[in-house]
């Protein structure tokens, strides 16, 4: 069987989007003042998704891309988290195309009325994954719900004061909701909050 030849300029792309958003989330964690982080968040990845060869858009989109979209900065929506540990139970949860994926469910985040159930994804390295739906979902946001942390794509903002930070203005859409070719785990029915929560990434525009 012949070998099929890897584009390099291909691989050069991956890595270097991969590192940018590594150092978007590291540039997101030392910056003292969150609207500002978030307003720097916004800003690189309206240019990472409109220019990036990497770019989760299909290449027709991206001149004219306008987002992604997002709400105005909530600081309600900045949660501290406390950690609670469960008995580790390797789930399959549902991921686009009608796919699932595997992940170890090992901790509960809480913070006021919010509890997100804690992931590893067992499918490649262990990152720590927490998708969530909410009450907008399916009207406002991607109605598979968005991702508020993902540690092996970067999406990582850190602790505070031994708590897990969750600030859901940072919450973004899965690739899929871009594209159909990405393959996304999906928010599973334990991670579905009762809850609008505007603030994070949403499907357009704001009227």
């Amino acid at each position: 069987m012949a070998c099929v030849p890897v584009d390099p300029g291909r691989i050069a792309a991956l890595l270097d989007y991969r590192r940018q958003v590594f150092e978007l989330y590291a540039q997101i964690r030392a910056q003292g003042d969150p609207r500002l982080a978030h307003a720097y968040w916004c800003a690189t990845r309206r240019r990472l998704y409109g220019t990036h060869a990497q770019s989760p858009l299909p290449n027709a989109e991206r001149a004219r891309f306008g987002g992604p979209h997002v709400w105005e900065y909530d600081p309600a929506w900045r949660l501290l988290a406390s950690v609670e540990h469960l008995e580790e139970e390797t789930l399959e949860l549902p991921a686009s195309g009608g796919a699932t994926m595997r992940f170890v469910r090992f901790a509960r985040a809480r913070a006021g009325a919010v509890a997100l159930d804690l992931y590893w994804l067992d499918a490649y390295g262990g990152g720590l994954f927490v998708p969530f739906a909410d009450a907008t979902s399916g009207e406002e946001t991607y109605g598979a719900g968005r991702y508020a942390l993902d540690t092996i794509k970067g999406a990582d903002l850190g602790t505070q004061d031994d708590r897990l930070v969750l600030d859901l203005n940072f919450a973004y859409q899965p690739s899929c909701s871009y594209d159909a070719r990405w393959a996304c785990p999906l928010a599973p029915p334990a991670n579905r909050l009762e809850v609008a929560v505007r603030a994070g990434e949403r499907l357009a525009a704001i009227d």
